[in-house]
């Protein structure tokens, strides 16, 4: 049986799209949220046990990698026409190799609008 797990995160950040044809062009800012899933089978022993993954581990890789890089930053410096798509496709690969477990990352630029990216691996829902 494979177990998934979620850790969310948030961070603060401006971008402008300069391909955009509206508003977006502008710079503006959002406060994002990120969720981040690993899937496994439950560890049998160690630590861990009973568990796919340590929620405090998830997090020591996404904060340094991913949180305090994108937080009260402009994205455009980092990614280029950061749109939610781009921004989690960049999450997805800064963080695919040092979560070998990772099966999803999403993006929420609002509270109703996200960006989903899944890994191969990952079933389909």
């Amino acid at each position: 049986m494979i177990v998934e797990i979620r850790k969310q995160f948030r961070f603060e950040a401006a971008h402008m799209l300069p391909f955009h044809p509206g508003k977006c062009a502008r710079l503006h800012g959002h406060s994002y949220r990120l969720d981040v899933a690993v899937a496994g089978d439950l560890q049998r022993s160690g630590p861990a046990t009973g568990m796919v993954a340590d929620f405090d581990d998830i997090g020591t890789v996404v904060r340094p990698r991913v949180i305090d890089r994108l937080d009260h930053a402009s994205l455009n410096d980092l990614i280029d026409n950061p749109t939610a798509e781009r921004i989690a496709t960049w999450v997805w690969n800064e963080l695919a190799e040092h979560l070998p477990q990772l099966v999803e990352v999403v993006v929420w630029e609002t509270q109703t609008a996200c960006a989903i990216v899944r890994g191969e691996g990952a079933r389909a829902r």
